[in-house]
């Protein structure tokens, strides 16, 4: 009878059973007390001081701390780690990308003694190749968001009255020695530069690849910057790579693909996703609008957005796909960047796909004590290490503050549990290379201190905690904070800024519920979507997408599958089941 069998399109099937996963009996989650919040936003502020002591006494200058070594990591004083290593310049990168952190833990004697620290110490005049984006998003979103902070405080507090715009002479240094990596036919920048050289190295001369995150993440900074300053040429820049990116798309499904020619405009890399090599482009699509208040930005996320939620949202998992066949998936594992997705579905509005998704990451995390690198699509580990990324935690973090819902201190508190028990060493916070093992890597990214530790002591911390009001602010892709009020100061400039029509037909139908059992009865239905091993003999069974393509007529088990009575019952998915016998 198995040989009958012709599956066409896409369709589900029963999840397997996993080995025995951690996990809780579904029971109604028990509020917060503020003594308990009170008491987990001080362990996150111990955290951050535990990390940032073993970097200053240990590492400085250093960009990065080496937790295991206790040591500081510069750029050709150790082996290389490859792509890794082109972040750091040895330009205190770390120190930098911490500054705005200090104000967000209000310590502002410790923070302007890091601002001296920084005027006296860092230059930028050094033959060094570096990533634009990740300069770009640590080193000049860290001295932009330092530098907006030193006015505020010197304004609204009365510290720092010395400060006299140092840092954002320094960002504008650095700013012009990015310049040279937007000089090609496209207007879309290169992926590295040299500081003192630009483009005009032997290593350099060849290079025409780049990703379309490391492309298009470059706007907000850039832009804030020309408005500081008043020189126009860095939002030009940036705007011109983001309208070429744009042209890029895919006509017919709206979607970008994740490896270009810069000089060409030719794809290398068709496959589309919302993870590594995609994810900060549709976010800075979005918060261009936000912050610079230019329509044609929202229109283009609002395209690109409808198009991920028809053909890469997959219930509650997001996964690749080829941009110029979307109905074929690209590749079956999910990888940890895309954890930053449900958060920036809050600021778009959409809230119940972003409890959906943030479940099913929290089930991986409580099955993997963390989130690995990248899993399967039946949540198995594909790369197991976990270099103490934010992104879940962001979401966590902004899904609470748009419900309330006390479900998503629960989900930090854990998060925290799990940072203190398995990556705090004597010197630090050490990443893990493998959750599996537990055991540690000697690295200590700067994001660890620039965003893990600021969202987590955000979750628990309450707004009448800190000296800022964060409404006033955007979190860029690195957690740096730009004031909303840039979209009122105007330049001269050739920005194509409204050349297109607002259109919000492709936004999304659904909106934030103000009911508080909304995110609970959203999570509900998805308990065990990741394993159903708790004991619990009521639970029904999850069923998760197949490709037809991955169908074998050979396979037993996909044929008892798509026999089972459940299937028979005419059950059909997103875009329709079709089974000839």
């Amino acid at each position: 009878m198995a040989s009958y069998y012709f599956v066409f399109l896409t369709f589900f099937i029963f999840l397997s059973n996993y080995e025995k996963i951690k996990c809780e009996e579904d029971e109604q989650v028990i509020e917060m007390t503020d003594w308990e919040r009170e008491k987990l936003k001080e362990e996150a502020r111990e955290m951050f001081y535990h990390a940032y002591r073993a970097y200053m006494d240990n590492a400085y200058p250093a960009d990065e701390l080496m937790p295991l070594s206790c040591e500081g990591r510069y750029r050709g004083s150790h082996p290389s780690r490859g792509d890794l290593d082109d972040t750091l310049g040895n330009f205190s990168l770390s120190l930098i990308d911490t500054l705005d952190t200090l104000v967000v833990l209000g310590d502002l004697a410790e923070f302007e003694h890091a601002v001296k620290l920084v005027i006296r110490d860092v230059t930028f005049d050094s033959d060094v190749t570096v990533s634009v984006f990740e300069t770009n998003i640590r080193v000049l979103g860290g001295l932009l968001s330092a530098h907006i902070l030193a006015d505020y405080v010197k304004e609204k507090i009365g510290v720092m009255q010395w400060y006299r715009g140092e840092l954002l002479e320094m960002a504008k240094d650095i700013g012009y020695r990015l310049l040279p990596a937007f000089n090609t036919t496209t207007g879309i920048p290169q992926a590295r530069v040299n500081l003192k050289h630009g483009m005009k190295t032997g290593k350099l001369w060849n290079t025409r690849e780049t990703c379309t995150a490391c492309a298009g993440t470059m706007v907000l900074e850039m832009a804030a910057l020309s408005r500081l300053t008043g020189e126009s040429i860095f939002e030009e820049k940036a705007d011109k790579g983001m309208d070429s990116l744009w042209g890029l798309r895919h006509r017919g499904s709206g979607l970008m693909g994740a490896v270009l020619d810069v000089e060409s405009g030719r794809w290398v890399r068709r496959e589309s996703g919302v993870g590594a090599g995609i994810d900060s482009y549709y976010e800075y699509c979005f918060k261009a609008y936000i912050l610079l208040g230019n329509p044609k930005y929202l229109t283009r996320f609002n395209k690109h957005y409808s198009a991920v939620m028809k053909y890469i949202s997959q219930g509650p998992m997001l996964l690749d796909v080829h941009m110029h066949r979307p109905h074929t998936n690209a590749r079956n594992f999910m990888d940890a960047l895309l954890a930053f997705w449900p958060g920036l579905q809050v600021l778009n509005g959409d809230l119940k796909p972003a409890v959906e998704t943030h479940e099913m990451l929290y089930q991986v995390m409580q099955r993997h004590n963390f989130i690995p690198e990248a899993f399967t699509t039946d949540f198995q580990v594909h790369w197991g290490e976990y270099p103490l990324r934010p992104e879940f935690l962001e979401s966590t973090y902004f899904l609470y503050r748009a419900t309330g819902d006390h479900h998503y201190l629960r989900v930090g508190e854990k998060i925290l549990r799990g940072l203190q028990s398995y990556t705090k060493v004597p010197c630090g916070y050490a990443a893990l290379s493998d959750v599996r093992s537990g055991r540690h890597d000697d690295r200590m990214d700067s994001y660890v201190l620039a965003e893990t530790f600021k969202y987590l002591y955000l979750l628990f911390a309450d707004p009448s905690d800190l000296i800022i009001n964060l409404d006033d602010f955007l979190f860029t892709t690195e957690a740096h904070l730009l004031p909303l009020s840039l979209s009122r100061i105007r330049i001269n400039s050739n920005t194509s800024s409204y050349t297109e029509a607002l259109d919000d037909e492709d936004g999304p139908q659904t909106c934030p519920s103000s009911l508080k059992l909304f995110p609970e009865a959203l999570r509900k239905p998805l308990k065990n979507f990741v394993s159903d091993t708790c004991p619990d003999s009521g639970k029904q069974n999850i069923r998760r997408r197949l490709l037809a393509i991955n169908f074998q007529i050979s396979d037993d088990g996909n044929i008892k599958l798509v026999s089972a009575p459940n299937w028979g019952n005419g059950w059909i998915g997103q875009n329709g089941v079709i089974i000839i016998l």
